[in-house]
């Protein structure tokens, strides 16, 4: 099986290894071609010139670039009708999502959007236990995302918001947990500690409380930043049982009580937090493009999860709640 991985950066790196350890043949990509070849050599795989990309034939491709580049690109490889991995978000508009959601369906190209979470082992048994009901009618959820290290001036730049970028991961397992839409959400923000995200209308911190159409009420609380790490997970509360997803020894929190002998070293960041998660998303990709199952993550989720992120933004606008 080929596949292009285009981009040569943090993520195409990310990608390329775990296509390549699937069993993959991987050929990567980039605008600046001398970058693709230095990756290729390290991985011990292909590269080629960009300007080729559309000349050479492979089974499946990845779009692992930045969310500017997103839209150009899928709109060079869906005509050729082959299944797409593209990280999310597909783009930062419901508009240009619903274009490219368009035109795959004229060419009946699937596209695979990068919701990794999905693939944590830890999250996939909870999203297990409350399908088939072992957590019996939900009660509420609790979420918790709170970067390690505070973002760039150059990464805000094109990042779109807190919502947009950190919570729409959240968003997405809320509606993939419960099986549910999201019917309403109430948004607050602030800038706290580091004020490059004013100059973005962005905030460090936030605070989010939504309600599903079957009824679950959710709490999601973000940060831009945490001292001692990475930090996502979340709580599920149900009539049979009560579930955390995320709590173990790499945890970044400190316990009052220090009953838990937490490692010394905790998760530094989203990468390390979901490295298993990225290669499970991956291999299922390879499994996709060979049509041994389905697409695991149709477009449609990229959709409905940034709708509730752009509901955010006006609700925080508004100072009220927001119906989607």
């Amino acid at each position: 099986m080929r596949i292009a991985v285009i981009g040569a950066g943090r993520m195409g790196a990310i990608r390329a290894e775990d296509l390549l350890s699937g069993g993959a043949e991987v050929t990567l990509f980039n605008r600046r071609d001398n970058v693709a070849k230095e990756l290729a050599q390290k991985l011990n795989c292909s590269s080629a010139e960009y300007a080729d990309l559309l000349k050479l034939d492979f089974d499946g491709y990845v779009v692992a670039t930045a969310t500017n580049s997103h839209i150009a690109i899928l709109d060079q490889l869906i005509p050729l009708g082959k299944p797409i991995l593209c990280e999310k978000p597909i783009s930062l508009t419901v508009e240009e999502t619903d274009l490219v959601i368009e035109k795959s369906k004229k060419h009946g190209t699937e596209i695979q959007v990068g919701f990794q979470r999905r693939f944590d082992p830890p999250i996939s048994v909870a999203a297990h236990k409350v399908s088939s009901g072992q957590v019996g009618t939900l009660y509420a959820m609790h979420m918790y995302a709170h970067d390690h290290q505070p973002s760039t001036l150059e990464f805000l730049e094109g990042s779109g918001s807190i919502y947009r970028d950190l919570h729409v991961h959240d968003f997405d397992l809320v509606r993939w947990i419960t099986q549910s839409e999201i019917k309403k959400v109430y948004a607050s923000q602030a800038v706290r500690e580091h004020q490059q995200y004013a100059k973005y209308n962005d905030a460090d911190v936030s605070l989010i409380s939504l309600t599903t159409e079957s009824g679950v009420q959710v709490a999601i609380t973000g940060t831009r930043h945490n001292p001692v790490g990475h930090d996502v997970r979340f709580e599920v509360f149900g009539s049979k049982d009560s579930i955390a997803v995320g709590l173990n020894l790499k945890t970044p929190i400190h316990d009052i009580e220090g009953e838990i002998s937490f490692s010394e070293i905790r998760y530094t960041g989203f990468i390390e937090r979901f490295r298993q998660a990225f290669a499970q998303e991956s291999h299922a990709f390879i499994e996709f493009v060979d049509g041994k199952t389905a697409n695991p993550c149709p477009p449609i989720n990229a959709r409905q999860a940034l709708r509730v992120a752009i509901a955010c933004e006006e609700s925080i606008l508004s100072g009220s709640a927001v119906e989607l």
